[in-house]
């Protein structure tokens, strides 16, 4: 068994003040990785040392047979060191020139090196190289870009610290438990087992209620970049725990918090972005407004391709073909053509719905979309079904363009519930799939965007779990938000379902970064709503005492956000998942940690230990 030095020389620099202030003749010692040597003569070897940072790298060179030599030719490439050298200047033709990097004109003659470790040889390390998530360390090691995202999401999260605490009244920085209670606030929890036989703390879903009784504790405001935890279904922006910035302020309206909100999001653009920081404040649209035109509560609104409602121009035959569903409502859109040819836009649609992608689309029991092509060489330019006069209308309404598609979908005539509608997924599913194929240019910039005005509750969904009342609807995010205005409140007692909330969600680019809401801080309406409109079970009321008895003593009115940090730090860089902003992510697939392997299974010993019994 090789032993490495358990004591090794401390280095003279790091890299980057090395490579300013080197001058010939220096005695330093560097540490980092070596490189592949080159061995151009037995007396004579060159390997380059990349440093701890792996951002810079000097030359090294061996010359002559000695023991830092040999143990120089002993060392695997990517083995961490430590080397002793003297400084000299890098032979060859325009080593002087201004405009080269100081790594370029200066080298380390090699005096002594010592290994610190061995970087296996089974292991084979190349820019092609794709190691799996069981290596992530090797993924973080290989891939510059992987680390440049972490170093990128500590810049981020300085900037947001230093606006928050510039604010007047500055905001706190306060850590709240991660041992929590289990409370039915929307999503399924973990549950943690205690060795005190039938008890459990549950990891937060959010510090939501935390931060309300620090709001009650005359805490005027707080923040924190806050671990949270959901049993949730996956996707490319979730992960079973993740980081936001979370936030509350006492005294104050969804207004204040936006326009805080606005401040962070300026200050990140103007000092860590090459596109220009958003002026004014940034638009408001409602739910309903969203959901009209474009099918999704967070759209992305930089292509267009806006949703126009065709029912009543349709003829009832050709309502007929497309949808199964009686009197629906019918939507439609337009997308593009870049070359103006009716003929590729029709292939173009074809591998799409033939595609993966367009399966769920085809088997929407609504009915499938209705395709069109318009092309100016066809009896009504290709709309015949519509028929003379509705043709007329929808080419005034959608002005499409030779070559242009025009898509079609019924849903059913019921008000809008939920994120999205499955024209609006299908609206989505096609422009990504346009710009992957060629068919449409990338959308570029960043396009802000409040969306307010959502309705309180929602019809319950099996896919989650909401408060667990009997009421048959839930909050739409969570039980604590509070009614828009006045008429709102007196509307609970008479149509709950048509309740809006004082909710507002910021999106950009068809992400929704965060959300917020101005809570409910009087204790007998939170009671009301959790007892008389969710008709929350006796036992589960129990479990929001401690802040029923925070609000109860004089709790001021008070607002919140939370920003989602994995997803605000995503769309800074361009990227589709959070899983390339996060260091060590859990896998798509169960949300399984492959490097560690977890989830794992419990031992009988662990079972006894916390009163648990596997049920078969």
């Amino acid at each position: 068994m090789a032993l490495h030095a358990v004591e090794f020389p401390p280095a003279t620099h790091d890299f980057q003040t090395f490579l300013g202030q080197a001058e010939p003749n220096m005695q330093v010692v560097l540490h980092g990785y070596i490189g592949q040597r080159a061995d151009l003569s037995k007396k004579l070897s060159f390997v380059r040392l990349t440093d701890p940072t792996m951002k810079y790298s000097i030359q090294v060179v061996a010359f002559g047979k000695n023991d830092a030599t040999e143990k120089l030719k002993s060392l695997n490439a990517h083995s961490p060191v430590a080397v002793r050298g003297k400084v000299q200047k890098k032979k060859g033709k325009n080593t002087d020139a201004g405009d080269k990097p100081a790594e370029e004109k200066w080298e380390l003659a090699l005096e002594d090196v010592h290994p610190l470790n061995d970087f296996p040889k089974d292991i084979i390390m190349t820019p092609e190289t794709v190691f799996a998530p069981e290596h992530r360390y090797l993924q973080l090691r290989s891939d510059a870009e992987l680390r440049d995202a972490l170093q990128f999401r500590a810049e981020v999260r300085n900037e947001c610290k230093k606006e928050l605490e510039n604010c007047q009244p500055p905001f706190v920085e306060i850590e709240t438990p991660l041992l929590f209670k289990s409370t039915p606030e929307g999503a399924r929890e973990f549950l943690v087992p205690t060795r005190r036989a039938g008890l459990a703390y549950a990891l937060p879903q959010s510090p939501q209620q935390y931060k309300q009784i620090l709001m009650a504790s005359g805490i005027p405001r707080y923040f924190q970049f806050a671990r949270c935890f959901r049993d949730e279904d996956l996707r490319a922006d979730r992960q079973p725990e993740f980081t936001q910035l979370d936030l509350e302020m006492s005294f104050a309206t969804g207004e204040d918090v936006m326009r805080t909100i606005e401040g962070v999001v300026r200050r990140l653009w103007a000092n860590l972005m090459q596109d220009p920081a958003p002026e004014g404040p940034f638009r408001r649209r409602s739910y309903q407004e969203v959901m009209a035109k474009y099918g999704s509560d967070k759209p992305d609104t930089r292509y267009g391709m806006e949703l126009m409602r065709l029912d009543h121009l349709l003829p009832a035959d050709l309502v007929m073909k497309i949808s199964p569903l009686e009197n629906p409502i019918v939507e439609a859109f337009k997308l593009e053509s870049q070359n103006n040819d009716p003929a590729a836009t029709l292939k173009f649609i074809g591998q799409f719905l033939d595609s993966p992608a367009g399966a769920p689309f085809n088997n929407n029991p609504d009915g499938g979309p209705g395709v069109f092509v318009y092309n100016g060489k066809q009896p009504l330019c290709g709309l015949q079904p519509f028929g003379f006069e509705a043709a007329e209308q929808i080419e005034e309404l959608l002005e499409p363009d030779h070559g242009d598609l025009i898509i079609i979908q019924a849903r059913p005539r019921a008000p809008f519930a939920g994120g999205a509608t499955p024209v609006g997924d299908l609206r989505r599913a096609l422009h990504g799939h346009a710009v992957s194929a060629g068919f449409s240019p990338s959308p570029t910039g960043f396009d802000f965007m409040w969306v307010v005005d959502f309705p309180l509750f929602s019809p319950s969904s099996d896919s989650e779990p909401g408060q667990g009342g009997a009421a048959g609807f839930s909050s739409t995010h969570h039980p604590f938000t509070a009614p828009k205005t006045a008429a709102d409140v007196d509307m609970l007692l008479a149509d709950p379902t048509k309740v809006v909330a004082d909710h507002y969600d910021l999106v950009v680019n068809g992400v929704e970064l965060g959300g917020g809401s101005r809570r409910i801080h009087d204790a007998a309406v939170q009671e009301f709503i959790l007892r008389d409109i969710l008709q929350m079970k006796p036992e589960r009321l129990v479990d929001f005492e401690h802040l029923l008895d925070a609000l109860r003593a004089g709790c001021p009115p008070h607002a919140g956000l939370a920003l989602g940090f994995d997803r605000l730090v995503a769309v800074l860089l361009g990227k589709e998942s959070v899983r390339d902003v996060i260091a060590f992510p859990k896998t798509g697939k169960g949300g399984d940690d492959a490097m560690v392997r977890a989830p794992s299974p419990m031992t009988e010993e662990a079972l006894e230990t916390y009163h648990l019994r596997l049920r078969k």
